[in-house]
């Protein structure tokens, strides 16, 4: 590898695990799956992890041809992701139990479980837009040369893999906190994640008026 391969893979490393950020995605985590038991909760992060691995590759390789099939722009993209954020925030601030975390019966559950691993967890916190844009930028500087297109499939696969290593190591470390404090907790994170949500609508917006 000369040099400029070298800077190219530190930047694409650096710049796709602080998009994602796992360690501040391991709270939300935690807090969409309360009513899990932490075998349900191991699964959820494993599939969220994956969901978002099998994203964010996919963005990189067609997310210009997608958005443009579609006709959908980045500030759109972020605009839905903020509403659907914003919605559960507001559940989670009034301590009421998202629709798709329970259900009554274990068929359901299971279908839930499934669900909550796609949205909220792997798309829009772990695969957001901000991880979709850097994605696609760093693929559009790496021009599909060999190592800078390796490069940002292995900081891809390495995000993903320490965001299941987060989640699934507080998944069991979570057992150890008072129920009351947990519910504290997640009216804590509902406000932060709507923050998130409003910023991510802001973003969308801005992207809209001036786009670049």
């Amino acid at each position: 590898m000369s040099h400029a391969d070298w800077k190219f893979a530190v930047v694409a490393m650096s710049a796709v695990f602080f998009v994602v950020d796992p360690m501040a995605n391991t709270p939300v985590f935690l807090t969409i799956t309360s009513s899990f038991s932490v075998e349900q909760r191991r699964r959820v992060a494993l599939r969220g992890a994956v969901a978002a691995w099998v994203l964010l590759s996919l963005f990189a390789v067609a997310g210009g041809i997608i958005f443009e099939a579609f006709g959908i722009s980045l500030g759109a993209f972020k605009i839905a992701g903020g509403l659907m954020l914003l919605l559960m925030a507001v559940d989670m601030m009034r301590a009421q139990p998202v629709a798709t975390r329970t259900s009554p019966e274990e068929q359901a559950e299971s279908r839930a479980q499934e669900e909550v691993a796609i949205f909220p967890l792997a798309i829009p916190m772990l695969a957001g837009p901000g991880a979709i844009a850097t994605v696609m930028v760093l693929m559009s500087r790496a021009k599909w040369q060999v190592v800078p297109t390796a490069s940002v499939f292995v900081a891809i696969t390495a995000t993903c893999l320490a965001s299941w290593l987060f989640m699934r190591g507080a998944a069991s470390a979570e057992r150890l906190m008072p129920k009351t404090l947990l519910r504290a907790f997640e009216r804590v994170m509902g406000l932060l994640l709507a923050a998130v949500a409003v910023e991510f609508i802001a973003g969308g917006v801005r992207d809209m008026i001036h786009p670049s």
